[in-house]
């Protein structure tokens, strides 16, 4: 399991600078775009703008990972825990884009960690699957 949190964190620091590029490349586009643009023009834009596309990148090697996770644990155990993206990208917006968070957010946050927590504690005591005997099975009954 510790593999798998490790891998889970890389994911998630994938995302969060994913998240933070996407967001800065869509605000540099906002700014030179008259107000409310029509959605085609900024997805237009968006699809070529070079700070938009790393993000892109960045959210593609979160999807990998997402991937392998998968692959490993059920989706029970591993989708809530990619809720703690939500922590990762609060504190990358806090720190690197100087975003305000407010108290409320920081509470709701606080309880997702707990919930993850939940989920990981909770997959601590599933038992593995006992192996099928396929020998058995393969027994020509005449």
């Amino acid at each position: 399991m510790i593999r798998l949190i490790i891998i889970l964190l890389i994911a998630l620091i994938l995302e969060a600078v994913g998240v933070v590029f996407l967001s800065k490349g869509l605000k540099e586009i906002a700014a030179v775009l008259p107000p409310s643009p029509s959605p085609i023009a900024l997805i237009t834009r968006a699809a070529v703008h070079p700070t938009v596309l790393i993000g892109v990148a960045f959210e593609a090697g979160f999807f990998a990972g997402l991937l392998y996770l998968l692959s490993q644990r059920d989706v029970s155990v591993i989708w809530p825990l990619t809720a703690l993206g939500f922590v990762v990208t609060t504190l990358a917006a806090k720190f690197i884009l100087r975003e305000e968070i407010s108290i409320t957010r920081w509470i709701g946050i606080t309880l997702i960690v707990i919930g993850a927590a939940l989920v990981c504690y909770t997959e601590s005591f599933k038992t593995p699957p006992t192996p099928k005997n396929t020998s058995a099975s393969n027994v020509n009954h005449q």
